[in-house]
């Protein structure tokens, strides 16, 4: 994932399990949050073309549904302490 800052994306959805994705789509946390926010406000999925699953080592396209997702947190680093809150 060059070019892109890689970021730790983690979902948040109601009753559920939290959902960690490693994305190399933005330039940095505030561009991740804005467009998860405008996907939220749009009531449309987030389309992440360059992402790892949980930490997996392939690179693939995802889809999130938000529908159900009450957070999201970004952050640089995978920690219950830092990054951006959505």
């Amino acid at each position: 994932m060059p070019d892109n800052v890689v970021l730790i994306i983690r979902f948040h959805p109601v009753g559920g399990e939290d959902v960690s994705v490693m994305s190399g789509d933005f330039d940095g946390e505030p561009e991740a949050l804005e467009a998860i926010a405008r996907a939220v406000d749009e009531r449309r999925s987030l389309v992440l073309a360059r992402a790892r699953y949980d930490r997996e080592s392939d690179v693939n396209g995802v889809v999130i549904n938000l529908a159900n997702v009450v957070s999201v947190r970004v952050s640089k680093t995978d920690s219950a302490e830092v990054g951006q809150y959505l």
